[in-house]
């Protein structure tokens, strides 16, 4: 049975359309250069609602432990959800806030899905993103997919979670093609960047609930 995270929510009307669709996972951004990102008080405002079997995932670029702890603090988040962070840090992360971490690992090539080896003790999930281009400002949310062949017989060393440029035409094929327990969608249900659209989510999570 595959789940789905909302990713970058930022509205009211938003988190009431996840939390309405059956989202299993709802993800803050915590990262000033995102059109996503959330100040403390619209996270906690956002958070407010959700139920406690729905996880709230906050999503950091190689966060310091003060941002991490006022966004757990202003969240309520379950989940920390790390982009380009060193595993030795994904460690100590983990060590101090004693959350369930989510390793991002972007994928390219399936030399790329290799790193994901290296989180067997650090994490306790892989989420497997497109590869952003060189030099691009963002780590995640560009629409970007990679190639689902990849993860062809591929052993997953970890629970795990697809995403990249998912959107509610193509999640029953990825679902098909990966037997991905979690997807996660952000860029792909917003009618603008950061503008997450209520009709879209809710086509989304209907095309994952009939997979």
């Amino acid at each position: 049975m595959t789940t789905a995270k909302i990713c970058g929510l930022s509205t009211a009307e938003t988190v009431t359309a996840a939390l309405r669709g059956g989202a299993s996972h709802v993800g803050f951004v915590f990262f000033p250069p995102s059109p996503r990102h959330l100040s403390f008080d619209q996270a906690r405002m956002l958070a407010a609602p959700v139920p406690g079997h729905v996880g709230k995932v906050g999503v950091f670029v190689d966060p310091d432990d003060s941002l991490l702890g006022e966004a757990i603090d202003a969240g309520g988040l379950d989940v920390l959800q790390l982009h380009k962070t060193a595993p030795e840090r994904i460690a100590a992360i983990r060590q101090r806030h004693g959350l369930e971490i989510w390793a991002a690992i972007a994928v390219r090539t399936r030399a790329d899905l290799d790193a994901a080896g290296h989180h067997r003790e650090l994490a306790d999930r892989v989420l497997y993103d497109a590869k952003t281009p060189e030099g691009a400002a963002l780590p995640g949310g560009m629409g970007l997919r990679f190639d689902w062949a990849l993860l062809d017989g591929y052993r997953h060393p970890l629970p795990w979670a697809l995403s990249g440029g998912l959107d509610a035409i193509n999640v029953r094929e990825a679902i098909a093609r990966t037997g991905a327990p979690i997807v996660d969608v952000s860029s792909g249900v917003e009618s603008a960047p950061g503008l997450k659209d209520v009709s879209r989510i809710a086509a989304f999570l209907a095309a994952v609930a009939h997979h």
